[in-house]
């Protein structure tokens, strides 16, 4: 098995310690400020997985809240808002998810871990409204907080909470739900919805929902459904210890095992001459310094455990591997491709650096016909907008590009809707988008073999 050497700019969490990694001999220490947020044990990181429209982050970096992009890192006392047009969703480590409307803003309390190895999470819904899919796993602990109530899981559940200055309400939408308040708990059954008196310091519940209505059909119940769908779908056959990243993986990209190297997975749509590196930002974090945020919708994982390598015929592919070790920066293995230059972390300011096509983005309402050209990488593809990217690549690969007709993306009846063309005329995640021509296929990078 091919052993190469490990080039690496990472800021690497092992749970109890922090380590900071140098390239090419060069220490990189004093690029990063002290740690005092994350160099404990309860240190974690969530992923902000997709940002449709005007979605702001506050890092508490001191600037205030910034633009937000997705792949961006979530950490402890991060707040997250979204505007008039806006929604934004944020990936937990097992795969869970939380999914804010227009309006919206959330605040990261607590994302922990226990003495026992446990992840404890924490959010405030400070107004808006938010989707909590929660899956359970390994008896990680959540809450939501919002007005004077909360939830706790302790278990799986799926539900959505609304809150504003004089009426909050919390809608089950898979299992009985308890709300807890400051007079005791309330029992909200499931496909039922409770509403609860913001102004009411006994915290009875309103009057007219004290028996708990059943739901109405909000307009982003849809949007919320067909997210879960996608992640179901395209994380099914994950075979990793984390579950955040891995449905985008399977969507965007093919694994193939390569003599001599193992197993590496590389995206679609790759052309010569394209890096892993050559469109992200850095993204400056207190405790923590600079971490690199890819601007490719797959972006997450490969980022921050296993290893990119270079390999003649093939091209650039990602190992998988490292999964005790964070790492929030650029690193790859091996010798590269002549005349690769890595993006050098930032020095001398806190604002975000924009490399190639990373950064904040401007969301247009997606076009039902497009061109995919070889080198896009998965760069302007909503994820299970088409319904096979395998087989589109083969057809890329061949001939440069492909005409695309893409599945009707969602969109809100309400004007805060994104795309504006009304709830039911809005198609499944899963797609019917489909190529003119082209035949089942696999990834191929420059030139190389699958």
């Amino acid at each position: 098995m091919y052993k190469p050497r490990i080039y690496a700019i990472v800021c690497a969490i092992v749970f109890h310690a922090i380590v900071v990694y140098s390239i090419a001999g060069m220490a990189l220490a004093g690029v990063f400020s002290a740690l005092p947020a994350l160099a404990e044990s309860q240190a974690r990181i969530v992923r902000l997985s997709d940002v449709k429209g005007t979605v702001q982050i506050d890092k508490n970096s001191g600037l205030g809240f910034e633009n937000a992009f997705a792949n961006l890192p979530i950490t402890q006392g991060t707040q997250l808002r979204t505007r008039d047009n806006g929604r934004a969703e944020i990936e937990f480590e097992d795969g869970s998810t939380v999914r804010i409307i227009p309006n919206t803003t959330v605040e990261f309390s607590r994302l922990g871990l226990s003495d026992e190895g446990k992840r404890i999470s924490a959010i405030k819904l400070v107004e808006g409204r938010a989707y909590v899919n929660w899956l359970g796993k390994s008896g990680d602990e959540f809450t939501l907080n919002f007005s004077q109530e909360r939830v706790s899981l302790g278990q799986a559940a799926h539900f959505r909470v609304a809150s504003s200055s004089s009426l909050s309400e919390v809608a089950s939408l898979k299992s009985d739900l308890e709300v807890l308040g400051p007079s005791g708990a309330v029992k909200v059954g499931k496909n039922r919805i409770v509403s609860f008196d913001a102004e009411d310091n006994d915290d009875v519940p309103h009057q007219s929902s004290a028996l708990a209505k059943v739901i109405e059909q909000d307009p982003y119940d849809q949007w919320d459904e067909q997210s879960i769908e996608y992640h179901d779908q395209h994380a099914k056959n994950n075979s990793t210890p984390y579950g955040y990243g891995s449905s985008d993986l399977s969507y965007y990209g093919a694994y193939s095992n390569l003599p001599g190297y193992g197993t590496l997975w590389q995206p679609y749509f790759v052309g010569a001459g394209w890096d892993p590196f050559m469109d992200g930002a850095w993204s400056w974090y207190p405790g923590m310094g600079y971490m690199w945020a890819s601007a490719y919708p797959w972006g997450w994982t490969p980022y921050y455990y296993g290893n990119w390598m270079f390999v003649p015929g093939y091209g650039w592919g990602w190992q998988p591997g490292g999964w005790g070790t964070w790492k929030g920066g650029i690193h790859y293995v091996g010798p590269a491709i002549a005349g690769f230059r890595p993006p050098v972390v930032p020095s001398g300011t806190v604002s975000t650096v924009v490399v190639g096509k990373g950064g904040p983005v401007v969301t247009e309402r997606p076009s039902m016909q497009a061109v995919i050209r070889s080198g896009s990488v998965g760069l302007g593809i909503p994820r299970g907008s088409y319904e096979n990217l395998h087989r589109l690549n083969t057809q890329v690969a061949k001939t440069g590009f492909a005409e695309v007709h893409a599945a009707p993306a969602f969109a809100a009846t309400s004007a805060a809707g994104w795309y504006g063309r009304g709830a039911a005329n809005s198609a499944g995640i899963s797609g019917a988008g489909h190529a003119s021509g082209g035949s089942m296929g696999h990834a191929s990078g420059g030139g190389g073999h699958r």
